[in-house]
């Protein structure tokens, strides 16, 4: 994972991802290439037992609230749920805007928290499938590579926005100079443990869960990253991409619970049970009612949260207080402008200008991507819980399932606004570039300063600046 960044020169965030895919591949054509050679030669009754059928995975219980299963104990199943679902979804709607209240950092916790909750989640299936086999350290190893993971992201981001925070404290800065090689160590450390681990009879097992813990960093760890990177940002680009994905989950639901007649998706296991946990969503009435819905929501939510500087502003740390903070002039992205209308549209509402925030418009781009590419995560998740006969990844949420069933379009999402971000709004940044130079050598500041200056003279632009100071 880590030692792949050595080798090109490039953002460390590609390092990742490239590797990620290359490695999840090469498991899978392994994997596929001894299929072929079990049809063939045959294979230990172990190891056959996992091609048997489809794994069992233990059906959690029901936990919805006492509480709620007395007052709605007279209701129909489907409208039991229906109730059950729309309380704890405006319970975790509270808790939402509460977190955003508390601020950036518990923000930043919260994520982790999720994070590693869907992590357990992912894993727990992985171990509750195949834990017949006595796999050794199989559990331990997973955790111990999340731990890498977490530990090499993190300490990126801690170098990249705490920059003079770093440099000021001896001890931080040399563990910020040396964390690939610290990251790369650690994570050399596990593979080393896992290649001991390895038992003859259950070869093609564990390495089949190893590309199963490293598939799951790639979609949890990963992507759970940017979104905090989103956040730094500035909140905006955290709150609007998510409530655009909350509010299309509801309004897909709601649409799909009354109006849905025609299936948009067929997942076969559940399909059969007529069980699909979201199979109110799955229709084309959900999809297309969710759409519009969430369009609609992501411009009016844009242009009450633009007109603010606490969800506006990039989260920066300040030096002097050793705190977060949210203050700046807002850029022109988030200053009302004047749009000419479309004849066509002149001609229908009477109005020839409108006035919007620029981010509005780009808001209709993430309620679009979060309405029509956004789902297919959840199908993604759905695909995969029935391919283990099971209804949710876990039953930490009443009439929900677990985390993972509750940002299995978020993770999606979150990947979508980095790449957009990087793409049509990050310009380059002067404050970074200002703290590289004063971390450099007096001669190399010298070198750089000269250059400079050589260099606007050069362009006529010097003379003009030093005529405006001295004026």
């Amino acid at each position: 994972m880590f030692c792949y960044g050595y080798i090109r020169i490039v953002p460390f965030q590609s390092q990742i991802f490239h590797f990620f895919k290359f490695f999840s591949v090469f498991v899978c054509l392994q994997g596929s290439d001894n299929e072929l050679k079990a049809e063939k030669e045959g294979v230990s009754d172990s190891e056959s037992k996992v091609d048997s059928g489809v794994p069992e995975v233990p059906v959690p219980p029901d936990d919805t609230p006492e509480v709620l299963n007395k007052a709605l104990s007279g209701l129909s199943s489907r409208w039991k749920n229906w109730w059950v679902r729309g309380i704890l979804t405006l319970a975790m709607i509270s808790f939402f805007f509460f977190i955003i209240y508390l601020g950036p950092m518990v923000l930043m916790m919260i994520v982790l928290c999720v994070q590693i909750k869907c992590f357990q989640e992912i894993i727990t299936i992985g171990y509750s499938v195949y834990h017949s086999y006595d796999l050794p350290w199989f559990r331990t190893l997973s955790w111990y590579f999340l731990l890498c993971v977490n530990y090499f992201f993190y300490g990126e981001t801690v170098t990249d926005y705490f920059f003079t925070l770093v440099q000021r404290e001896e001890p931080l800065r040399i563990l910020s100079k040396y964390h690939r090689f610290i990251s790369f160590a650690l994570y050399l450390t596990g593979f080393c443990m896992f290649v001991l681990s390895l038992v003859k009879k259950h070869y093609r097992l564990q390495f089949y869960m190893f590309g199963w813990t490293h598939v799951t960093l790639l979609i949890v760890v990963t992507q759970s990253h940017l979104i905090i990177h989103n956040l730094f940002e500035g909140m905006i680009w955290f709150i609007v991409p998510i409530s655009c994905v909350i509010c299309n989950d509801i309004m897909a639901y709601m649409f799909g619970f009354f109006f849905g007649r025609t299936p948009l998706i067929k997942v076969g296991y559940f399909e059969r049970l007529n069980k699909s946990p979201k199979g109110c969503c799955k229709t084309w009435e959900g999809f297309i009612g969710g759409f519009f819905s969430t369009i609609v929501f992501g411009i009016m939510l844009s242009y009450v949260m633009a007109g603010y500087r606490y969800f506006v502003c990039p989260v920066e740390f300040n030096n002097d207080s050793n705190s977060f903070q949210v203050d700046c002039e807002p850029s022109e992205l988030f200053q009302l402008q004047d749009y000419f209308l479309p004849s066509m549209l002149e001609s229908v509402t009477g109005w020839t200008t409108v006035r919007l925030y620029p981010f509005q418009i780009h808001s209709i781009a993430l309620s679009s991507f979060a309405s029509i590419v956004g789902p297919f995560g959840g199908f993604f998740a759905s695909g995969f819980k029935r391919a283990f006969k099971i209804k949710d990844f876990a039953n930490t949420i009443p009439g929900h399932g677990g985390i993972m069933d509750r940002f299995d379009c978020q993770y999606l999402m979150a990947t979508f606004v980095n790449v957009y971000i990087a793409s049509f709004i990050r310009g380059p940044n002067p404050t970074k570039v200002i703290q590289q130079l004063l971390a450099l050598r007096p001669d190399q500041q010298l070198y750089i300063f000269n250059s400079l200056k050589a260099h606007l003279t050069e362009k006529g632009l010097l003379p003009a600046l030093e005529e405006a100071a001295a004026a």
